[in-house]
């Protein structure tokens, strides 16, 4: 299957188990020698009104992605599983 990022962008993840909306693709991880897909970034659901910002990712495996539809992209994942913290400014 051939597929360009900018496709991938525009699909909803969904948990399988749930079926949780857990949002659109925002990101990939490539492992760069080999070209392989490590996984893709979810942004978290926004706090309060959008107005805090966001809640933490979510990193999801490859390897548990079931289904790659024409919309939705499908996987069995459990959410607090795979969340990731936000990057906030002043960490560093």
């Amino acid at each position: 299957m051939n597929m360009k990022f900018t496709e991938l962008r525009c699909k909803e993840v969904i948990c399988v188990g749930d079926g949780q909306r857990l949002g659109f693709v925002s990101d990939v991880e490539v492992e760069v020698p080999e070209g392989i897909i490590k996984c893709i970034v979810v942004p978290g659901p926004c706090r309060f009104l959008g107005l805090f910002g966001r809640k933490d990712d979510f990193v999801i495996p490859w390897s548990c992605i079931k289904r790659i539809g024409p919309d939705i992209i499908l996987v069995d994942v459990k959410p607090q599983e795979c969340c990731v913290p936000r990057f906030k400014p002043g960490w560093l």
